[in-house]
């Protein structure tokens, strides 16, 4: 087995976050519900509201992808595999995402649909109202999976919410074993309890077949993962399933089992909570950063945690901040 060259390769959704403002008056006029997440099915829909929204910033967004740019933030070397189709949001996204030193050379798609985007409209009041289009980053094919990419990075992070259309479905499996034949690590994320009711059966045996190194979960998805209300339960049933299990519990910490041994540690103290959009993203970067560069689980865990802390105290799920001064900052 040779050296990694990379810290973390991740596969996910390709999207690109639109934020501009609105008032009450827009939303009501589109039939939006304020405040929450909708989704938009073709092309047409997302085009006809984003020629309405007023000026707005674009920026690369999608779960692992805002995994990939705390891990770079932190120093790490990775690189991201999703699917963008060739037009102008998608060459935003890969400027983006290449420009914060992350390697990302899937090609681009032709034709329909276009590049995913969340289109986030937000009220004088702070509230982010978010309409997504999934578009290309649904098409991720087994092909477009760079083998020489996942073979040179020691962990392989995957997004649960790419689990729902078969082609990317293929391109995971497929990765996890090119990952595995190499001798490194694949680390999952559960990512949403919905996404864990709709897979509960795949999720399982990913698990039982040993598929999974590492698995990110947060209370609710662990409990939904086993059906149950029991926190502890679902947690020794998962933990004697995967080598090791890190859960996230908002301002209770985290914990994590490691071959039967368990760590916990307490939230970061922060003055208050602007936005927790990208806080399971930002832990996930922290704790695989820890691990690529061989830290105690605990410590893992702390670097997590702070930079969770730092992205909840700010609008947008991506850091604002220097990560890695505040890691310096906290664990010397």
């Amino acid at each position: 087995m040779s050296e990694p060259k990379l810290d973390i390769v991740a596969i996910g959704n390709a999207i690109v976050d639109v934020i501009a403002q609105a008032d009450d008056a827009f939303i009501a006029s589109e039939g939006l519900s304020k405040g929450a997440m909708q989704l938009l099915f073709t092309t047409e829909e997302a085009e006809a509201l984003y020629a309405k929204m007023g000026p707005g910033v674009e920026a690369s967004g999608g779960s692992a992808a805002n995994t990939v740019a705390g891990i770079a933030a932190l120093g790490g070397k990775c690189g991201f595999i999703g699917q963008v189709a060739d037009d102008e949001l998608g060459k935003v996204f890969k400027h983006d995402i290449t420009a914060l030193g992350v390697a990302f050379d899937t090609p681009m798609r032709d034709g329909e649909p276009a590049t995913a985007r969340s289109l986030i409209l937000v009220t004088p009041d702070g509230e982010r109202t978010m309409n997504t289009f999934l578009g290309a980053s649904q098409h991720l094919t087994a092909a477009a999976v760079d083998t020489d990419l996942i073979e040179r990075a020691a962990i392989l992070y995957l997004e649960g919410y790419l689990w729902d259309p078969e082609d990317p479905r293929a391109a995971m499996d497929q990765a996890i074993d090119i990952a595995h034949k190499a001798g490194r690590r694949v680390a999952f994320t559960l990512s949403d309890g919905f996404c864990v009711d709709r897979h509960r059966g795949d999720f399982l045996k990913l698990l039982d077949d040993g598929r999974i190194d590492i698995l990110f979960a947060n209370e609710d998805e662990i409990m939904s993962l086993h059906e149950t209300d029991d926190f502890e339960a679902a947690v020794a049933a998962t933990a004697a399933k995967t080598p090791l299990l890190v859960v996230t519990r908002s301002e209770k910490g985290a914990l994590a089992v490691k071959d039967g041994e368990r760590v916990a540690v307490s939230a970061e103290p922060i003055d208050r909570v602007v936005d927790a959009t990208g806080a399971g993203d930002q832990f996930a970067a922290g704790f695989l950063t820890g691990q690529a560069e061989g830290r105690s689980i605990e410590d893992s865990l702390v670097m997590g945690a702070v930079c969770a802390a730092e992205v909840i105290q700010h609008y947008g799920p991506r850091p604002e901040n220097d990560l890695k001064a505040l890691v310096r900052e906290r664990l010397g």
